[in-house]
């Protein structure tokens, strides 16, 4: 398979791979087998025990190599296997990760990320409500703390892509006036009093909800909520001394990355600065013994 090396990014300080490497490599040999163009009259059947070996092999169980992301970038894995072949309530957690490894990719090289996704847009809500709930999750699949940050980094991303369509229209749910579902009452109805005509607005959307979807709708408008919870349970778990886990710092800080982009745009500020002042996010934050210790400095800039 021939490959097209892009240009260096000029931000970029991991060395890209020669032509020679990447032709000789595992990944160019897969790729070969299963989605490059070059070889499409050739391919083998789609085979989700290669996603699952893929991500395993050179993603998990490289530690996330951005070598080796790359080369999987350069393959255009996500553009001829990744999405082409995922299914909404089918694909694995290795599959959805891939896919969110690879945009990150895109971001991190700087080049679009989202055409790909454009191509076949009617999966996107499924694969986006996966994301929510592994970013969220409490269960063993939670525990990989590289996964996480990579889980927020690409909501960051999305977030902070609310001119593509696609985006926007998932992202915009979280982020309306019904999230104010998850305030004490007392507090939202002084949040009325403040601004009448917010409670106008809360009726109608009251109104407007089927009860079929209700479930899904108030897990939808609760989960930033649930997600500054499981961020301040992460972050409350790091001792003011001893051993700690560098992806856990590594995770607080991708989280207020966040916390200040959703801040910082008028359409997710308004309602969602309510909300994390409710959870007394900033607070928490100040008090973290990981402001405390030298591998938090960057963390407590971000908070002081």
């Amino acid at each position: 398979m021939k490959v097209d090396v892009p240009a260096p990014n000029d931000k970029s300080k991991i060395p890209l791979p020669t032509l020679s490497q990447i032709n000789a490599d595992r990944i160019t040999l897969l790729a070969n087998q299963y989605w490059s163009p070059q070889t499409k009259d050739n391919h083998l059947p789609y085979d989700a025990a290669i996603v699952e070996s893929i991500y395993q092999a050179e993603i998990l169980g490289s530690n996330f190599s951005v070598r080796r992301i790359m080369m999987l970038e350069f393959s255009q894995y996500l553009e001829n296997y990744l999405w082409p072949h995922y299914e909404t309530g089918k694909a694995s957690h290795a599959h959805m990760m891939s896919i969110i490894v690879m945009i990150n990719e895109k971001f991190r090289e700087r080049v679009p990320a989202w055409q790909a996704l454009l191509k076949k847009p009617d999966d996107f809500p499924g694969f986006f409500e996966q994301v929510l709930h592994a970013s969220v999750a409490e269960d063993h699949l939670s525990n990989n703390m590289r996964e996480q940050t990579n889980l927020l980094l690409f909501l960051n991303h999305c977030f902070g892509s609310m001119e593509v369509q696609l985006c926007r229209d998932q992202v915009k749910r979280l982020v309306s006036l019904s999230m104010w579902i998850s305030l004490q009452e007392g507090r939202r109805n002084q949040e009325f009093k403040n601004v009448p005509k917010w409670r106008k607005y809360w009726r109608a959307i009251q109104k407007k909800d089927k009860p079929e979807l209700l479930d899904k709708l108030n897990w939808e408008r609760r989960y930033l909520q649930k997600l500054m919870i499981k961020f301040m349970r992460i972050l409350e778990s790091i001792p003011e001394e001893g051993d700690v886990n560098p992806d856990k710092i590594r995770y607080c800080e991708r989280f207020l990355e966040l916390m200040i982009d959703l801040e910082a745009l008028l359409p997710t500020r308004r309602f969602f600065n309510t909300v994390m002042d409710d959870c007394h996010l900033v607070v928490r934050c100040q008090l973290a013994k990981l402001a405390e210790r030298p591998e938090g400095q960057l963390f407590s800039q971000v908070c002081f």
